[in-house]
């Protein structure tokens, strides 16, 4: 058998069992969303306007979150850890001497429990089918 023809008869439906039908991907989005332009109105994160809401660093943890949802979990981690670590300066929950030290420790270490949870999930969907 040809190289070529490995990749061709080899079965992907184990990519397609993580996968969402579409309509919940959808759904998904639209929740997010929801919640994102509520979040902006009422300014929970005391950015200022609206539009200090919508940027590049935000539509990052936006993307994140979707992928999160989607159980993409270590694109979505990184998307938001950039993200929360470009937006750093604005949201200031706790002394940026202590976010400075903890920060990438703890990514680094969330980044590791999804690699877990991936393959858990992954065990998991076998084990149904």
């Amino acid at each position: 058998m040809k190289h070529r023809d490995y990749y061709r008869h080899k079965d992907y439906s184990h990519y397609r069992e993580r996968e969402h039908h579409p309509r919940v991907s959808i759904g998904i989005f639209f929740i997010v969303l929801g919640v994102a332009l509520l979040v902006a109105t009422n300014d929970l994160l005391h950015l200022g306007s609206i539009n200090s809401y919508f940027t590049w660093e935000t539509a990052m943890i936006f993307i994140g979150v979707l992928l999160l949802l989607n159980l993409h979990f270590t694109g979505g981690l990184l998307l938001i850890a950039g993200g929360i670590w470009f937006l750093k300066d604005q949201i200031m929950i706790i002394p940026a001497e202590t976010f400075n030290t903890f920060y990438w420790p703890a990514v680094i270490g969330l980044i590791g429990l999804s690699f877990i949870l991936s393959s858990l999930f992954k065990r998991k969907s076998k084990i149904d089918n």
